[in-house]
């Protein structure tokens, strides 16, 4: 039943792990030291008796071999001496046929059947002369039966010399499982205290800089915790890498922002004051200041996008890439009307589709064909080619300009980064940022290089079976 709690379920959820875990291990190692002494305790005790039985056996055998023929009688009476001979009497199956002097030892009804034949030689204890005795009842033959006994304090004795000795290498074996309890707990959670130490170290100072420090050793050979201690690090590398690359894009946000909205303020203040303006110097004020508030928003709608860690994930589609190559060419014609376009699809690319957000493909298509037409001299063209290969589907964006610099390769897809070449040119340097998000959103990859004969190449590489699994389309 759910509703019902175990018994101890509260104290283990008020006690902390280490407490437990020691507890645990102490309450293991306590139970097979108590088990091993117990164990121990009744072989020591089963071999004792059974060395006096043996010793019952012998005498037995002797008082038959030595008194064959013989009728009911006290063979040996003085057992109440250690030094002394077993016991031994001989013991009729019909008690008319007793001796006038009294058996030394009792004589009881399964005397009488053993003697008879009807019950098997048996094992008592029985007390007599004010000390306890072990007795083995026997046939003798002829309806008569052999009882032997031998005193059994010495075993007694053994016994419970055994058992307090045991008791305290118990004793001494539970205490040391509780040392050993919680030297195992504080040894084996150190890593765990050590991550504790630095989440709280953390969750203090919001630096995630702090590392867990690991044992030396190779990673394939590493224990649990140790490999929770580094994902744990993995984990803040990543947050370090994400804190830092969320503060990179406020700062680099508010340099590129500063431009534009100082332009902003002055038109705005020189139109406030247009009673002093002639009509075209308010013209040209309100013109600026209309491209201005365009440049603006559009800068803050794509901040918006880039600083979107997660999006609802969209339905996705079919996307023939042919067919949104083409539209794309088609809006880029009529935006760069000096820049000739150029599409050229392979065999197969065509009809090749891939899983994805149309909109958000145009738009990454659509950035690389502005890129290229911007640093395209007039007349140039700017070459889209598209192939399909068996391992997958690659589209490439050509022009002729002036190419990517080796040394700003590694850098084109950051953020606001603008190559000293095209800091005169119109942009915020956040078109190719976005376009290798979308990419990667669609399980492609994007990279730029040096075209064959000058200028820029960038190459979009779609797998074999689209995006991979749990990837999110913006």
């Amino acid at each position: 039943m759910s509703g019902v709690r175990r018994p101890g379920a509260r104290w283990r959820r008020r006690r902390p792990l280490r407490t437990r875990l020691a507890v645990a291990a102490s309450a293991a190692v306590a139970l097979v030291a108590v088990g091993v002494c117990a164990a121990a305790f009744f072989v020591i005790r089963y071999e004792l008796l059974h060395q006096l039985d043996l010793s019952l056996t012998q005498s037995a055998t002797r008082v038959i071999q030595e008194n064959r023929g013989e009728g009911p009688q006290t063979v040996a009476g003085e057992c109440r001496y250690l030094s002394a001979p077993a016991c031994a009497q001989i013991v009729p199956a019909d008690p008319a046929a007793d001796p006038d002097a009294a058996y030394p030892l009792p004589v009881a009804t399964p005397v009488r059947e053993v003697a008879a034949g009807k019950r098997a030689p048996y094992y008592s204890n029985v007390s007599r002369f004010g000390q306890p005795l072990r007795m083995l009842t026997t046939p003798f033959g002829d309806g008569r039966a052999l009882q032997v006994a031998l005193r059994a304090d010495p075993v007694e004795k053994g016994v419970r010399q055994a058992a307090v000795l045991l008791a305290a290498v118990g004793g001494a074996g539970v205490l040391l499982a509780g040392l050993l309890g919680y030297a195992v707990s504080r040894t084996g959670l150190a890593p765990v205290a050590r991550l504790t130490s630095t989440a709280e170290r953390i969750a203090a100072t919001r630096d995630p800089r702090h590392r867990i420090e690991l044992p030396p050793g190779p990673p394939g050979r590493q224990d649990e915790v140790t490999r929770l201690a580094a994902s744990f690090n993995t984990m803040l590398g990543e947050l370090e890498q994400s804190v830092s690359s969320q503060r990179r894009l406020v700062a680099d946000a508010s340099h590129e922002l500063r431009t534009p909205l100082t332009a902003l303020r002055t038109n705005a203040e020189l139109l406030a004051r247009g009673d002093r303006l002639t009509p075209a110097q308010r013209e040209r004020a309100s013109g600026a200041l209309g491209r201005g508030i365009r440049e603006v928003t559009g800068l803050v709608n794509d901040l918006i996008e880039l600083a979107r860690d997660e999006e609802p994930l969209p339905l996705l589609e079919e996307v023939r890439i042919a067919e949104v190559a083409e539209h794309t060419v088609a809006v880029a014609r009529t935006h760069w009307p000096r820049t000739p376009f150029l599409l050229e699809a392979g065999a197969g690319a065509a009809e090749a589709v891939r899983p994805g957000v149309p909109a958000r493909l145009a738009r990454l298509l659509t950035n690389l064909l502005d890129n290229a037409a911007k640093f395209s001299p007039p007349g140039t063209p700017v070459e889209v080619g598209l192939t399909a290969h068996d391992d997958g589907l690659e589209l490439t964006v050509r022009d002729h300009g002036p190419g990517i610099p080796a040394e700003d390769v590694p850098y084109v897809f950051d953020r606001f980064y603008r190559a000293e070449a095209a800091r005169v040119l119109p942009g915020s340097g956040l078109g190719l940022a976005m376009a290798r998000q979308i990419a990667r959103a669609h399980g492609a990859e994007l990279t730029a290089g040096a075209a064959p004969g000058g200028g820029a190449l960038f190459t979009l590489t779609f797998g074999a079976q689209g995006p991979p699994g749990g990837s999110h389309a913006p």
